[in-house]
């Protein structure tokens, strides 16, 4: 099901009011002190803020009975507490949901730049695979998004909105009413619409590292929206110098986007490889900080018929891995417009799949989910977006 929205071209306005939602806990400080808010009370008024727009969703200053009336006016006539559009909306068959999301101009050159987020529900938790960039830093031949070149990387707050939005549009906020769904959304004591983030949308995390930090910092705060680090994984292609810093600072579930088990195959499935070969990665994991059986870290091998998908690569994949505190998600190939490759057949998956288990690694196999609006693994491309610009051209010719 497909759902389109506002349509209209995004304007770049230099005297629009900037939003506050998504904004960390400094850059809201800054904020007040621009219109006039005493230094010795910033700290009381970020912190209600801070509640007011991540722990209730609010729309709107006026519903801040605790802040003084002057100052919710002087807040209200400065900024707003908008989100961003979203343009589209689509409902998988499983229950998969896909938001197109226009972010405002941020100077007169830009059209409005979209991203696509993706809401995942199951049984006992809801995940949100969100964007770190707008397209993508690499060139991954099996991935569509790959095909789409980098515009720009996110802000830590457009990061921060991404999940805001899905709350608004789940209705995961006080007051607010949840969609009917068939009972597709995980419902529960202490189960949230969204309780895992999943950085595997748009773009390379660690090619945006301060931004993508600060938003976990954001994602994480227990007086807001309060999400566990346990709870989100930041996956990479292999940005090795920046592996061990984002266990550092941010202490969330690491995900290795792999694919192969020689430099000659990786080179070609993963073009990062070639400046940050298997060897080095590897020696990253294993040196990644907090890495235990209890915070074990994901290698992501999408299964590709005739290519990687053989008994000697499963083998050799166990093989590599030996020493890390590791479990292995195999993904079939989820097709596109295009591609090269074709998905490995199901008795290979189970075949490889065996061969690591019996060596003692967990091996679940990633159940495909929204192919049919193209927001499985590897699918995000905003296909919205090109429909529309063949719109557009449609209406030219009509002229």
């Amino acid at each position: 099901m497909n759902e389109s929205m506002n349509e209209s071209p995004a304007i770049f306005d230099p005297n629009a009011r900037p939003s506050l939602v998504g904004k960390t806990r400094a850059q809201l400080a800054e904020a007040l002190a621009a219109i006039g808010v005493p230094e010795r009370e910033r700290r009381m008024r970020v912190g209600q803020l801070w509640h007011w727009i991540y722990y209730q969703g609010s729309t709107s200053f006026d519903v801040m009975l605790n802040v003084s009336k002057a100052l919710r006016a002087k807040l209200a006539e400065t900024y707003t507490l908008e989100r961003p559009q979203v343009v589209a909306a689509q409902l998988s068959l499983d229950g998969t949901r896909k938001w197109l999301i226009r972010l405002p101009p941020v100077d007169a050159k830009d059209k409005g730049a979209e991203i696509e987020c993706v809401y995942i529900p199951e049984s006992d938790r809801g995940t949100l695979c969100i964007s770190s960039q707008v397209g993508c830093t690499l060139t991954c031949t099996f991935c569509h998004t790959g095909t789409q070149k980098l515009v720009r990387n996110l802000t830590a707050q457009e990061i921060v909105q991404q999940l805001i939005v899905a709350r608004d549009m789940l209705g995961d906020f006080p007051g607010l009413e949840r969609p009917e769904d068939g009972g597709l959304i995980p419902v529960g004591e202490g189960v949230r619409p969204v309780s895992n983030i999943v950085f595997m949308g748009m773009g390379e995390p660690l090619y945006n590292f301060d931004e993508v930090n600060d938003a976990i910092g954001v994602l994480t705060d227990g007086e807001g929206l309060s999400l566990s680090k346990r709870r989100i994984t930041v996956s990479t292609s292999g940005v090795v110098p920046q592996i061990a810093p984002l266990g550092e600072t941010s202490g969330t579930m690491l995900a290795i986007s792999l694919h192969a088990t020689n430099d000659e195959l990786r080179n070609k499935l993963v073009p990062l490889n070639k400046k940050y070969p298997l060897k080095d990665l590897l020696d990253a994991c294993r040196n990644y900080p907090g890495a235990a059986n209890s915070r074990r870290i994901t290698f992501e091998y999408v299964m590709l018929k005739g290519v990687n998908d053989s008994p000697k690569e499963a083998r050799e994949l166990v093989r590599m891995l030996k020493g890390i505190p590791a479990k292995i998600n195999l993904i079939p190939f989820n097709p596109w417009p295009g591609a090269q490759y074709e998905c490995s057949d199901w008795e290979t998956i189970e075949t490889f799949s065996d061969i690591v288990f019996n060596a003692g690694y967990a091996s679940p196999v990633r159940t495909p989910r929204g192919r049919d609006i193209l927001a499985a693994c590897g699918q995000l491309k905003s296909e919205t977006e090109k429909l529309r610009a063949r719109a557009r051209l449609a209406l030219d010719d009509e002229a």
